[in-house]
């Protein structure tokens, strides 16, 4: 009670300084409860952006596991169950394409070819090279190089397309008129330079049919030549009117005019043997 008879108020400051006091205390505890009700907004906030970060995070890997698996399962479909290496590296595939460093894979074209060639027995077999001609051996009584020159006239007629009945007049012929000997002449020092086997004396005659250059059958050096000398024997003959229906002496003579018509007779069983036996030999 106070001097004056008043009741003093319980509720009221008992001082200016007291209620000054009291003032910033409330303003204190306003301003600590705003406060923390902000941080605690904040933290909410907070919460919330981490688990919306997380739910992304999570999505992504989803979606990564859900393209590995499907890749997978097309793989299964295509090629059959793959091994867990092949699945590793699938995945790390996945990952790859994914990221930001990108790396062309290195190119197995240049491979392909080979091992496509080594597996493909086909291939293999066209690449093969073709047997190769056997060398016949000598027959009929010839040595190598009666042989030899045999094999010349042969391969000669039937580049030009001569039938057998023609090779077989031209083997005879040669051994009636040189013994199949490729024979220079005496008489002409210079088919002594050419390649020769025998030196004859009949007049200018020269190579495997005893052409005579002065006949007009060719240059001595190119008579001197098997295959030469052999065309221009078997050109002669194909103009023979009916030749492949003569006796063998008769169309020999009808080429060589010889002074002895009948002994190219005597040489065609011999030359039969020889033509085919080389024939036979795919020479």
């Amino acid at each position: 009670m106070r001097d004056d008879g008043t009741l003093d108020d319980p509720y009221a400051p008992s001082s200016p300084t007291a209620a000054m006091e009291d003032g910033t205390s409330t303003e204190r505890t306003t301003a600590a409860s705003r406060l923390l009700a902000y941080a605690r907004e904040l933290t909410g906030r907070r919460r919330a952006q981490v688990a919306l970060a997380t739910g992304v995070v999570c999505c992504l890997g989803l979606t990564a596991v859900v393209q590995v698996r499907d890749g997978d399962a097309d793989a299964a479909k295509r090629g059959g169950t793959l091994s867990s290496s092949e699945l590793a590296q699938r995945a790390e595939q996945q990952r790859a394409s994914r990221s930001l460093d990108r790396t062309a894979a290195p190119s197995t074209s240049a491979d392909a070819p080979s091992a496509a060639n080594s597996a493909d027995p086909d291939t293999t077999a066209r690449k093969a090279a073709p047997p190769r001609p056997t060398k016949p051996a000598p027959v009929a009584g010839l040595d190598e190089d009666q042989m030899e020159n045999a094999e010349a006239i042969v391969r000669t007629g039937r580049k030009m397309g001569v039938p057998r009945r023609g090779l077989v007049i031209a083997v005879a012929t040669a051994m009636q008129e040189s013994n199949l000997y490729n024979v220079a002449s005496g008489v002409l020092p210079e088919s002594q330079n050419h390649p020769h086997q025998g030196v004859g004396w009949d007049h200018d005659s020269v190579g495997l049919f005893q052409q005579r250059s002065s006949s007009g059958w060719g240059p001595v050096g190119r008579l001197m030549d098997p295959e030469f000398a052999t065309r221009q024997f078997l050109t002669a003959l194909e103009q023979v009117p009916g030749w492949e229906r003569m006796r063998l002496t008769d169309a020999a003579q009808a080429v060589q005019v010889s002074a002895y018509p009948e002994y190219y007779q005597q040489h065609e069983w011999r030359a039969t043997r020889v033509v085919d036996a080389i024939m036979s030999a795919g020479r």
